[in-house]
């Protein structure tokens, strides 16, 4: 403890962690951390060079130097030192973890919140053990709210990040079959994630429901302060329906705030429960509906998440962030129901389910071939024995090649697939 508080004082002269050198600024604070393929600690000295203020480092290496700090570990130390930080704050903080769109909901809750309230959150996809110490850390004095997204893959790291980041409110948009093979199946996904609702009924803290999902209810089930949100339970404390999603998602709500239509710029009736999430965070904390609207309408995705792009005189859905077989399956039959004809589906291969993966994949082409498509285009080594008649590449790379030579007009396109697969290039 004792170097925790005195690293403390001099983060509060150096405010600004770099865990990379080659992003580091005048003034910085360098972690040296370690992974399977690097060491940051043989990267110190480099740093103090290139202007860091200290270094904390758990192995000394080159000539000794009164800015290097010298710690038993150096990850250990920053998620302490963020602990330290978060507890100078009194003011939400709200947790949120999931299967699928929890980056979307994150970024639609900081939309509405910070209308009202200077909010800091989570940038891009730093939702690990290193990436959210590192969320928190930039966290500045001025703060009246935090929104922090928490990815797993296994149990007991959900667990683990709230001991530092400390949430007072949380919700799981859904426990889908994503990394089954790090949680052991959905069963195990389930457990995992509702480590955040353990923590929070263990703090009496506040947990936000989409009561729709008869799961989230019964894992929330002996908190005593729960916030409901859904679209099919008349019992929740907000209601909201599809208006029209043939294109854009519109929403209407029908109970706990005056909002008639939210013209927003995302793709899929899949995100209707994403929005009503933003939209019960901020009624909760006195957002006003006005404000609430023009956020989520204002709100346009990015980072090849639901992203809907022109390209000549074709309309492309870009959803290749990630992918698991609960939001591809969402994301085939939402692409089906839209208008048109000339549609071309172009879908990538889905990593870390385990001895799961052959059925899963199976189950896609099963569901492709329940509906009628212009083209199907099947990437990676996962379809490579069950393509059927369906086009097939072992790359997205040459997928893209098969894509130009086509010379696509006036067509739907999907592109989806685990971030691994790359599937963006198609359109490189």
């Amino acid at each position: 403890m004792k170097i925790i508080n005195e690293l403390y004082q001099i983060y509060l002269q150096h405010p600004s962690i770099q865990t990379d050198t080659r992003r580091l600024k005048q003034g910085d604070i360098f972690f040296a951390l370690k992974g399977d393929n690097f060491n940051g600690n043989e990267y110190a000295h480099a740093a103090l060079e290139k202007g860091a203020s200290y270094c904390v480092v758990d192995e000394l290496i080159g000539a000794e130097d009164n800015r290097l700090l010298t710690v038993d570990n150096v990850l250990e130390t920053l998620q302490a030192l963020a602990k330290k930080h978060r507890e100078q704050f009194d003011i939400p903080f709200i947790a949120i973890t999931g299967s699928n769109g929890k980056t979307t909901t994150k970024e639609l809750i900081h939309a509405v919140l910070s209308t009202t309230f200077k909010t800091y959150t989570t940038e891009g996809n730093l939702n690990n053990h290193i990436g959210i110490p590192l969320t928190i850390l930039k966290i500045k004095p001025d703060a009246e709210m935090a929104v922090i997204e928490m990815g797993a893959n296994h149990q007991k790291e959900i667990e683990g990040y709230c001991k530092y980041a400390m949430p007072t409110h949380g919700l799981i948009t859904n426990c889908g079959k994503a990394h089954l093979e790090g949680f052991g199946g959905e069963a195990g996904v389930r457990k995992g994630k509702g480590e955040l609702f353990d923590y929070l009924k263990f703090v009496h803290g506040k947990i936000f429901i989409y009561n729709d999902y008869d799961y989230l209810l019964e894992m929330s089930n002996s908190s005593k302060s729960i916030i409901s949100y859904g679209s099919e339970n008349k019992n929740a404390d907000l209601v909201g329906v599809i208006k029209n999603d043939e294109q854009f998602l519109e929403v209407s709500i029908t109970k706990g705030a005056s909002i008639n239509c939210i013209k927003t710029q995302l793709v899929g009736g899949y995100n209707l429960p994403n929005v009503l999430a933003a939209v019960c965070i901020g009624k909760t904390f006195g957002v006003a509906d006005g404000s609430i609207i023009d956020a989520l309408e204002s709100y346009v995705p990015s980072n090849s998440r639901s992203q809907l792009l022109k390209k000549d005189s074709n309309t492309i859905i870009l959803d290749a962030y990630n992918a698991n077989p609960s939001s591809m399956k969402l994301a085939i039959e939402n692409f089906a129901k839209m208008p048109g004809d000339n549609k071309i589906l172009m879908l990538g291969g889905m990593m870390e389910l385990g001895e799961e993966s052959h059925q899963e994949h199976i189950n896609i082409v099963s569901l492709i071939k329940q509906y009628n498509w212009k083209q199907v285009v099947l990437v990676g080594e996962q379809f490579s024995s069950i393509h059927e008649s369906f086009n097939y590449f072992k790359t997205s790379s040459a997928a893209r090649d098969w894509f130009v030579a086509q010379q696509f007009s006036d067509a739907a396109i999907l592109i989806k697939g685990s971030r691994s697969m790359q599937m963006e290039k198609v359109l490189d």
